[in-house]
């Protein structure tokens, strides 16, 4: 080759190596035109704005319809644009729905939950929830339903996993609660239970090693499970401290499932990150809110699911299940009225595992509004806060930097909270997958 030819070639190389430095080769410019736009900070609500995004990034917000030169425009002008939607307590890869829940228990498969989960995954991400936090499943499922979105092989939200739960032998979460005992030698069946500070270090930092993204734990009993009493705290304390300090060491955040109230003020004294339910706190309960900064995610839904299958179909819940349910679901109820009241904050958590269907997450915003919420303020729970708790920059708001995860409604969700039951338009890192109410994917 000669030296003109080879000094040519030196130099389509360089050009083409700093246009892909400079990321400009292939970026795809996108202007939404919002009619009112909801940035999910909780600021108050504006009209006719210009969303600006590149490749999957928001790159710019501006007053006005503005159309940048080589921009792809999507038109929300007549629409209430809002950022994608967070569920912070999903169980993604759950859609048990009626049945005998213990025949279930031990002829289900965890290949049965993966397949399904490809489903749930799609309806969550076309119901506007382009993020959930998931707070227990099976580790190995539900770590590689992650992986497998992210790489874009089967369509869903951002993921963040908690894998299997962890607690104590007979507590909440322990799947050979009410079998016979030859169960619990099953290997496998009780990995997740943890009777000692030294198991709970050991099985945070596996759960580490395995992929997960935060912890789970049950310090109080719950209402699904069999025999166990939610107002008891069923771990020690020395456990639940075991857990949190492991976790916070391996830059992980933990959400405790804690009904009682004991529970509820000791975990967070000791640290935790969230208390999910949190059904018998009290005005003590909610200084310590505040003090440490601790979220409360009242998971309302799954309340009036499990209150209403309790009433009509007890036949279809675990034994001692139905009992529960109709005590809980409304200390829930009035827990979330007083603690909003005393200023705890608040993450949005439908705790969704097929009493309600995936994609019907959208429900739980007309049950925060009903306990006292402004439409706003529930709106924040599922945006800025719910970021906040995830403890992410990217998602939540429609905020310059952030990837650019927007939905749309018809009317005025601030008006009518319900309108956000009916999401008409999504999109997820600058793709739209949903548009004027049709699936693209």
């Amino acid at each position: 080759m000669g030296s003109v030819k080879r000094a040519a070639a030196i130099a389509c190389i360089v050009l083409a190596l700093a246009a892909g430095a400079c990321g400009s080769a292939g970026a795809k410019d996108i202007v939404i035109h919002a009619g009112r736009f909801i940035d999910g900070t909780g600021a108050a609500a504006r009209q006719n704005v210009s969303i600006l995004i590149t490749d999957e990034r928001i790159t710019a917000i501006q007053p006005g319809f503005v159309t940048p030169q080589g921009a792809e425009v999507v038109d929300l002008s007549g629409k209430t644009v809002l950022p994608g939607l967070i569920d912070t307590h999903d169980h993604i890869t759950a859609g048990w729905h009626s049945g005998d829940p213990i025949r279930n228990s031990v002829t289900r498969s965890a290949f049965e939950d993966a397949i399904e989960a490809t489903v749930f995954t799609r309806d969550t991400l076309l119901a506007g929830f382009t993020s959930v936090r998931d707070c227990g499943a099976d580790t190995q499922v539900v770590v590689a339903l992650r992986k497998s979105i992210e790489g874009g092989v089967v369509p869903g939200p951002r993921m963040w996993v908690a894998g299997t739960p962890l607690g104590p032998t007979g507590g909440h979460g322990d799947a050979v609660n009410g079998l016979r005992v030859e169960f619990a030698d099953i290997p496998h069946v009780s990995d997740n239970v943890v009777d000692s500070p030294e198991s709970a270090r050991l099985a945070v930092r596996r759960l580490k090693r395995e992929g997960v993204d935060l912890i789970k734990i049950m310090p109080s009993g719950g209402v699904m499970s069999i025999g166990d009493d939610p107002r008891h705290q069923l771990m020690t304390d020395e456990e639940i401290k075991a857990v949190i300090d492991t976790a916070h060491a391996l830059g992980m955040k933990v959400a405790a499932h804690a009904h009682g109230k004991e529970a509820i003020d000791h975990t967070i004294e000791l640290g935790v990150d969230s208390i999910e339910h949190g059904s018998y706190a009290d005005a003590a309960s909610y200084k310590l809110f505040k003090q440490h900064g601790t979220y409360l995610v009242p998971t309302m839904l799954v309340g009036e699911r499990v209150y209403q299958r309790a009433k009509e179909h007890p036949e279809q819940l675990n034994p001692s299940t139905a009992e529960k349910a109709l005590a809980i679901a409304p200390l829930l109820r009035r827990n979330l009225h007083d603690a909003y009241a005393a200023g705890v904050k608040i993450a949005f958590g439908t705790d969704t595992f097929g009493l309600s269907r995936h994609g019907e997450n959208a429900q739980e915003f007309a049950l925060l509004v009903n306990a006292g919420m402004t439409p706003m303020d529930a709106i924040k729970t599922a945006t800025g806060n719910a970021a906040d708790l995830l403890g992410s920059t990217d998602v939540g708001t429609l905020q310059v930097g952030r990837y650019a995860d927007v939905i749309a409604v018809d009317g005025d969700p601030l008006a009518d909270v319900k309108v956000l039951e009916n999401v008409g338009f999504v999109m997820k890192g600058g793709a739209i997958v949903k548009s004027a109410g049709k699936p693209l994917i």
